[in-house]
């Protein structure tokens, strides 16, 4: 079928695209190509998608998406575009609304006027905030968030659930839980974590070590993501995560392993915007698409580690 993959130059989104194009689809891919980090490393993941049919664009550019809609008629929609980050919502929140609210409402409209037989959009684990009950299901509540970003991502599915309502558009959002792998965020801890251990530089460890995150691999969240999209729901969320919550000084610990050298420590306050631990509850999703997260911690950092190696030059 024919895909709209947005933010498709990003660490998910080419992920899901190049097995997208591995099993015979075809893929139209958006992205803005954003300085927020290093535009030379979304180029580099485009390298990786030869067939790709590729648009710069800015989903808040209402006119260019309605455009590339119009010209494509994408069959499926998967919606990975977005201003990511926890911290960085506290120092530029306007691209936030830019990107995850106006950017969204775009597509929503798009989506009402071309309608695909099935929208998949990226939430996120930050929409529970502090929420004290572990794991976390999709039936808790989640009007406490703790973070703009977190804000932006719960808009989106009490967005897509309207559009769902009034429109009958079939919507899913996936709540994805600390995403790694090969290609990844250099904003994320296993790059800034891998880069300061080979180069002899404290880690800052915040809460002091006491945290926890469901580590999620890459090749899981695409065979969830994919297994989503190939069977349309009228509305529905899922968490997509390993449901195995590792200690953070644990993380930095297999980290090491992986590189083969050991970090320096420093330990550091929480964050404000931070949570001390995520842990998902998985029922919901294996049993409506059959799949559940398993990749070892040490499988997924090693395979992360080569690449990381290869791509910044550490031997």
């Amino acid at each position: 079928m024919k895909v709209l993959v947005t933010g498709v130059a990003g660490f998910i989104g080419m992920h899901c695209a190049k097995r997208l194009l591995a099993r015979g689809d075809e893929v139209v891919g958006i992205d803005n190509l954003s300085p927020y980090y290093s535009v030379e490393l979304k180029k580099d993941r485009l390298k990786q998608l030869p067939r790709l049919k590729f648009h710069q664009v800015d989903i808040a550019d209402a006119p260019a998406l309605e455009r590339i809609f119009d010209s494509a008629r994408p069959q499926a929609v998967l919606h990975l575009a977005a201003q990511p980050g926890v911290r960085y919502s506290m120092a530029n929140p306007h691209s936030y609304v830019q990107s995850n609210l106006v950017g969204f409402a775009n597509l929503l409209e798009c989506c009402r006027r071309y309608p695909p037989r099935h929208l998949v959009f990226a939430s996120s684990s930050s929409v529970y905030g502090a929420n004290a009950k572990l794991p976390w299901s999709e039936s808790d509540n989640v009007d406490h968030p703790v973070s703009l970003y977190a804000a932006t991502k719960k808009s989106n599915e009490l967005m897509a659930h309207v559009y769902s309502h009034l429109y009958g558009l079939p919507a899913t959002g996936l709540r994805y839980f600390t995403v790694y792998g090969p290609w990844g965020r250099p904003d994320m801890s296993p790059v800034l974590f891998a880069q300061a251990i080979m180069e002899g530089k404290p880690l800052q460890v915040f809460n002091h070590g006491d945290m926890q995150r469901d580590f999620t691999y890459i090749d899981d969240i695409v065979e969830g993501t994919l297994r989503v999209l190939d069977k349309p729901a009228r509305y529905a969320i899922y968490n997509i995560g390993n449901h195995q919550p590792v200690a953070l000084l644990d993380y930095i610990a297999t980290l090491e392993r992986a590189l083969g050298k050991k970090a320096l420590l420093e330990m550091k306050p929480m964050q404000p915007g931070e949570v001390k631990a995520t842990y998902a509850d998985t029922r919901a999703l294996a049993n409506a698409v059959g799949f559940e997260p398993a990749t070892p911690l040490g499988d997924g950092l090693a395979r992360f580690a080569e690449w990381f190696r290869n791509y910044y030059g550490y031997q």
